[in-house]
C-alpha cells in the first residue's frame, strides 16, 4: 500500500477512535500516534500533501486514489465542509490531534472551533471547502462565506482557462478545479429562492472557449434539472458541459478566432477537437467516461451527421444529445469573428426548426419550453459584473 493510502487508512482509524474515546485514552492516543507515524511517512516523500474529498472521489493532489473510492469517511468529511485538507511541511503531533478534535466536533455539531485562542493559533493544517481563488492555480481552503453577496463569474471564468492552460501544457486534467467550477455555477443558479442561469457575454474573442464551456455547463444543468434528472446526475451533465470542448486546447489559437472562412486543412485540424478532448480526459480518469463521450459525441446529430463519422451508425449517448443541445444554442447566441450573435428567441426558432434532424424532439420541446419560461430568470453577465445572490 502506497503512503498516501496508509495515512488515510491511519487517518479514518484516527477519527474513529477521536469519537469513541476521551481525550487521553491509550486506545485514542495509539491511533493518533499510528496517524502521525503515517503521516511523516508520506511526508518523507511530500513534505506538502493535499487531500481532496469530492463525493464518492478520493483525491491525492490531482491524482484520484481507487482503493478509496465511496470512503465513508470521505462522504462525512465533504458533508461536513472538509473538502480539502493541506498539511504543512511542519505539522506536530499535537496538531494532528488537535485537527482531529476539530473535525469530530464538525462531523457531530457542525460547529467550527470559534474560541480566541483557535483564532490566534498558527496551524499547519488548512481545511475547508473548495473555493476558487481567480486563476492563481490553486484552490482556496477556507470556510465558506455568506450567499448574501454580489457574485461575479469572473473567478471562474479564469479558473476555466487555467484548467484549459494546465491540460495544453501539462497533458493532466486537474479534476478538484472542474468539480469546484461546477459546484461554483450550481450556487450560482440556486442561491436564489428561484433558479437563476447565470450565462455569460463574450468580451472579447480571445474568451470564447472558456465563456462557452462555462455557459454550457450552466445550460445543461439546467436542462437536466429541467427535465428531472437527479442531482447526482445533473452535476455529472455538468461536469461534461464544462468539458466538452476541451480538445480545443490543441486547436491553433489562429484557427479558433480567425475571422473568414477556414481552408480545408484547418477545417481538418478543428475537427480533431472531439476525439483530441475525449483522449485528454479519460487519460486524466476513466471515471468520468461521460465527459469522454460527450467531448467524443457532442457535434453528432441525431441523423447522424456533423463529426466524428460512426464507423458503424449508432445512437449517442442521451448525455451528449443534451449538451450537443446546449452547445448549439450558445454557440448562435455568442458573437463570432465571422458572424454576428443571434437574438435568443430566433436560436430556439431553429432547434425547433431542426428538432427531429439536429436535435432530439423531446429535448429539443424541453430546451425551448425551459428558456421561454425562465426567459425572465436568465441573467445576462460579463466577465467581471456581478449579480447579487
Amino acid at each position: 500500500m502506497s503512503d498516501p493510502l496508509k495515512f488515510l487508512t491511519s487517518l479514518g482509524q484516527a477519527l474513529s477512535a477521536t469519537g469513541l474515546y476521551r481525550p487521553g485514552h491509550p486506545a485514542r492516543e495509539r491511533a493518533i500516534d499510528l496517524a502521525w507515524e503515517q503521516l511523516e511517512a508520506l511526508q518523507a516523500l511530500d513534505p506538502a500533501p493535499i487531500f481532496s474529498f469530492l463525493e464518492d472521489e478520493v483525491l491525492y493532489r490531482q491524482q484520484a486514489l481507487r482503493d478509496f473510492k465511496a470512503w465513508d469517511w470521505a462522504r462525512r468529511l465533504g458533508r461536513s465542509g472538509v473538502q480539502r485538507v493541506e498539511f504543512d511541511s511542519e505539522v506536530s503531533r499535537d496538531e494532528l490531534s488537535e485537527f482531529l478534535t476539530e473535525i469530530h466536533r464538525k462531523m457531530t455539531t457542525g460547529a467550527d472551533d470559534t474560541s480566541e485562542a483557535r483564532q490566534l493559533r498558527k496551524t499547519s493544517i488548512r481545511y475547508g471547502l473548495i473555493t476558487i481563488r481567480g486563476a492563481s492555480a490553486d484552490i482556496a481552503v477556507e470556510v465558506a462565506e455568506s450567499t448574501i453577496a454580489p457574485y461575479s463569474l469572473e473567478d471562474e471564468i479564469e479558473a476555466v482557462g487555467w484548467i484549459h492552460a494546465e491540460v495544453r501544457e501539462t497533458d493532466t486534467l486537474p479534476l478538484a478545479e472542474a468539480n469546484a467550477v461546477v459546484r461554483s455555477l450550481s450556487l450560482a443558479m440556486h442561491s436564489q429562492s428561484r433558479m437563476l442561469m447565470p450565462l455569460l457575454q463574450l468580451k472579447s474573442y480571445d474568451q470564447y472557449t472558456t465563456t462557452h464551456a462555462t455557459n454550457v455547463s450552466v445550460l445543461s444543468m439546467a436542462l437536466a434539472e429541467y427535465i428531472g434528472l437527479p442531482p447526482r446526475d445533473v452535476r455529472e451533465f455538468g461536469v461534461a458541459g464544462l468539458l466538452h470542448d476541451l480538445g480545443k486546447v490543441r486547436v491553433p489559437k489562429e484557427i479558433l478566432i480567425k475571422p473568414g472562412a477556414l481552408t480545408a486543412q484547418e477545417v481538418a485540424v478543428l475537427r480533431k477537437h472531439p476525439a483530441d478532448g475525449a483522449r485528454l480526459i479519460l487519460a486524466r480518469e476513466q471515471k468520468l467516461d461521460l465527459a469522454a463521450t460527450v467531448a467524443y459525441e457532442h457535434h453528432i446529430m441525431l441523423n447522424g451527421l456533423g463529426y466524428p463519422r460512426f464507423r458503424y451508425q449508432r445512437e449517442t449517448h442521451f448525455a451528449s444529445r443534451l449538451v450537443h443541445l446546449c452547445d448549439v444554442f450558445d454557440a448562435l447566441c455568442t458573437a463570432r469573428p465571422y458572424r454576428d450573435a443571434w437574438a435568443s428567441e430566433m436560436a430556439l426558432a431553429y432547434v425547433e426548426e431542426r428538432a427531429g434532424a439536429d436535435f432530439e424532439p423531446k429535448l429539443a420541446e424541453a430546451f425551448t419550453g425551459m428558456m421561454r419560461l425562465w426567459s425572465h430568470q436568465r441573467v445576462a453577465m460579463t466577465p467581471g459584473s456581478a449579480v447579487l445572490i
